[in-house]
């Protein structure tokens, strides 16, 4: 559908509401969005397994005000349906401050969407939100005094098992948080033999599938964001200090420009906005709550090599996004990777240097290296056609690197050259005169934006100093 016809059609959209109660164990939140004059959603998330006496000790301002904010990222999904030019918050009051916050997170966290809609977001007339609900009394942000422990978000994918493993050989009092684990994390958990994790269930209004076959306005939004506000109410609810993301330096680089505006399809878990989003934490929700990414020091190249020490779960870890998608008339996800996306080459390359071939061929069913048709995600990733993937990749630069070293690898153990590398030692190759003093600038380097607290920057540079041997079987 065209956009001027939606925007026309549905002038505003409307977070009218939201409400929760302890069902059980079982904290369950339910938000109402509409969209005049047709259109009512009332999506909701399951937060299991609480402590009632730890729960009725939370402040009733701060947990609705934690849920609020929760539903405001929450009903990006829903307004972009139709990217009615009008938000109307009745569901509770922001400031001015706040409410540029959030068009900021807005413009900048939706800015793939925008661009493979076609859509010019930069108007003036583009979006007004307004808060129409009066100012509450509220003192500022209630200030907690919070377990001394750490909570874990955990995804499908090798950073997320990095930070679990680091942090378990330090000692750390962790959890681990899973929000709709795939099969994939729960393997992950049971390797790890994580008892009792955080489990939340977010589930979708159906209306808004229905809409998205329709026609209506589909595509990515910044669901790292999701999580930063989801977590952040659950350290409260469970009692941790500590909120331990695993994203890195890597996520930082956009992908295009467009409309005069560099577009990052990780903007949500880059430094910016883990930045902007601990200042509105401080501010406007909580105090005591530290969220932080443990990993952010590093390139995703770095990351590999500290993987590549933890062989117990190269069957599991699973961070192809074609393969969390379903086939088509059936529910149950595809369990393995694709091996023809740009998300799957890449990780195949960061990790050929570090484990043996063998191995890598066992978890992506065969040597990608090989795939002639995999020359143009190639060329996208090291930044000489088209534009950086729209996926969690690494920098151009350091996908040169690992694909040097990939290069480097296989020249020394001899045989034939596959086809992607002997393509990279024919055109990539004689380009650079100082390949290896820029790998050791990317494998040694600690970029110094970050939050780490003093404790777990030192965890973290002790492991990178003496990282375990791999005995690379599973």
């Amino acid at each position: 559908m065209k956009l001027s016809f939606l925007r026309k059609k549905h002038p505003q959209f409307i977070y009218q509401s939201f409400s929760y109660q302890l069902k059980r164990n079982n904290l369950i939140i339910t938000f109402d969005f509409r969209i005049p004059p047709d259109f009512k959603f009332s999506p909701q998330v399951k937060i299991k397994n609480i402590d009632k006496k730890r729960f009725q000790k939370i402040k009733k301002e701060t947990l609705e005000n934690l849920i609020f904010n929760l539903g405001m990222v929450e009903s990006l999904s829903y307004w972009k349906a139709t990217l009615s030019p009008k938000i109307n918050v009745e569901a509770g009051y922001l400031t001015k401050e706040q409410i540029s916050w959030w068009q900021d997170l807005i413009l900048k966290g939706m800015g793939q969407f925008f661009y493979e809609n076609k859509i010019d977001f930069t108007k003036s007339n583009f979006l007004k939100i307004k808060s129409s609900q009066k100012s509450l009394n509220f003192d500022g942000p209630e200030k907690l005094q919070l377990k001394d422990r750490i909570l874990i978000p955990l995804g499908g994918g090798k950073d997320s098992i990095v930070t679990l493993e680091i942090l378990k050989e330090a000692e750390e009092e962790f959890k681990i948080f899973s929000l709709n684990p795939t099969e994939a994390i729960k393997k992950i958990i049971k390797i790890g033999k994580e008892k009792s994790p955080i489990v939340i269930e977010r589930k979708i209004d159906p209306l808004l599938l229905k809409l998205n076959q329709k026609g209506y306005l589909n595509g990515h939004t910044p669901f790292s964001a999701y999580l930063t506000f989801l977590t952040a109410l659950c350290a409260v609810i469970f009692d941790f200090k500590y909120v331990a993301f695993s994203q890195e330096r890597s996520s930082n680089e956009g992908n295009i420009k467009y409309q005069g505006r560099i577009i990052n399809h990780q903007y949500s878990k880059s430094f910016e906005f883990e930045k902007k989003f601990r200042d509105y934490l401080e501010k406007y929700l909580v105090k005591g709550v530290y969220s932080f990414s443990f990993l952010r020091p590093l390139y995703e190249i770095q990351i590999a090599k500290l993987f590549s020490c933890y062989p117990q779960y190269f069957s599991a870890f699973l961070s192809c996004n074609e393969a969390q998608k379903t086939y088509s008339g059936t529910k149950r996800p595809i369990q393995k990777w694709c091996g023809q996306c740009s998300k799957c080459l890449f990780v195949f390359t960061i990790l050929y240097p570090f484990m043996e071939e063998k191995t890598l061929i066992k978890i992506f069913h065969k040597n990608l290296f090989k795939d002639q048709n995999l020359l143009p995600l190639m060329q996208e990733l090291i930044g000489i056609k088209d534009f950086k993937p729209f996926e969690c990749v690494g920098t151009k630069k350091e996908s040169k690197i690992a694909f040097y070293l990939a290069w480097k690898k296989k020249k020394k153990s001899g045989g034939e050259l596959p086809f992607l590398l002997m393509w990279f030692e024919r055109n990539i190759f004689p380009r650079e005169k100082n390949w290896e003093n820029i790998s050791k600038e990317i494998m040694q380097g600690f970029d110094q934006n970050h939050f780490l607290p003093k404790e777990f920057e030192r965890i973290l540079k002790k492991k990178l100093k003496k990282p375990a041997q791999t005995l690379d079987k599973f």
